[in-house]
């Protein structure tokens, strides 16, 4: 039975965000919709790496093929080559009658994204590597190969002097990572954070069937502080459960989970800190009331600040010019 595919659901009008960073991993992302190149996106759990390949994907040639995505992590090591390559008939006890096809040759003509590669047991790594390079597989139990044309997109939140060698064989990482691309982590590019808010707040007063709501100022202040250790995903389930929790508009402090309501209680950072706050947020904010929002203060507040810190000018023209 041939396995169920997958068409994009994604594309690179989804992907939300003006920050420098993020602007940066949509280009290489978008030169690699232009050519069949393999990818290796890295970034932390959360980032958004599936959003990213199947943005690719959508974007390129392959786009009415089919998308197969494959959690490496979660194979069953004795069937990770049946799962990848396929099987014969009666290759192994519990093997279908009739065999089945692995998910390269699911994907022919489009695009497999095989996500945490770095869970790959060895064996398979070596198997996958002569695939890459052969454009062929092997079912378990044949000895004929067939030929394929599959677009590869791996990802891992490994860095690469964490997996090259350690978890993955560096020739196959090499071969992998023709056009690499490094999805940011939220807290990296924090002044995305009322662009997210807005969108994931629409989806989730949709998703529930409630009139749109809105967070109070001093929420965006908080959410502004916190880490984001689950980055863009923690993020939108959050929001997920406020839109289904709270029953007031605007959604205020009290209502957000005791660990982020601590957050709220902290000091003022210090000068430098501030400075250096300010300063990132003004560089992809749309206006001074998106970098105000982001900020956790008053627009007024924030033009005093810009004065202090000496940024005032030059960054009022800027944020003028963008809207």
């Amino acid at each position: 039975m041939r396995p169920s595919t997958t068409a994009a659901r994604y594309a690179f009008d989804h992907i939300v965000g003006r920050s420098p960073v993020l602007l940066d991993a949509i280009r290489v992302a978008r030169t690699a919709s232009a050519n069949d190149l393999p990818v290796l996106l890295r970034g932390e759990s959360g980032v958004g790496k599936e959003v990213f390949a199947q943005a690719i994907h959508a974007a390129s040639a392959r786009a009415r093929a089919p998308f197969i995505a494959v959690n490496c992590a979660a194979l069953p090591g004795e069937l990770v080559e049946s799962e990848l390559f396929g099987y014969a008939p009666g290759a192994f006890t519990g093997a279908r009658r009739d065999g089945a096809i692995g998910k390269f040759e699911a994907a022919d003509r489009g695009t497999l994204f095989l996500d945490e590669i770095g869970e790959l047991p060895r064996d398979a790594q070596a198997a996958l590597l002569r695939v890459l390079q052969e454009g062929e597989v092997t079912r378990v139990g044949e000895t004929q190969p067939r030929r394929i044309d599959v677009r590869v997109i791996a990802a891992t939140q490994r860095a690469p002097v964490a997996i090259v060698g350690a978890a993955l064989r560096a020739d196959l990482y090499y071969r992998l990572a023709v056009l690499p691309c490094d999805v940011p982590p939220l807290r990296d590019r924090i002044a995305d954070l009322p662009l997210l808010v807005e969108q994931f707040l629409a989806d989730a007063c949709s998703e529930l069937r409630r009139s749109p709501v809105s967070l109070a100022p001093e929420v965006h202040g908080v959410l502004a502080r916190h880490t984001w250790p689950g980055n863009v995903r923690e993020l939108r389930n959050l929001i997920r459960r406020l839109v289904a929790l709270s029953a007031g508009d605007p959604i205020g402090v009290a209502e957000l989970p005791a660990e982020l309501r601590g957050a709220a209680a902290e000091a003022p950072p210090a000068p430098d800190d501030e400075s250096a706050r300010i300063l990132a947020v003004l560089a992809s904010a749309r206006s001074a009331s998106d970098a105000a929002r982001v900020l956790g203060i008053a627009r007024s507040t924030l033009y005093r600040r810009m004065k202090r810190h000496g940024v005032e000018i030059q960054h009022t023209a800027q944020l003028s010019a963008r809207r």
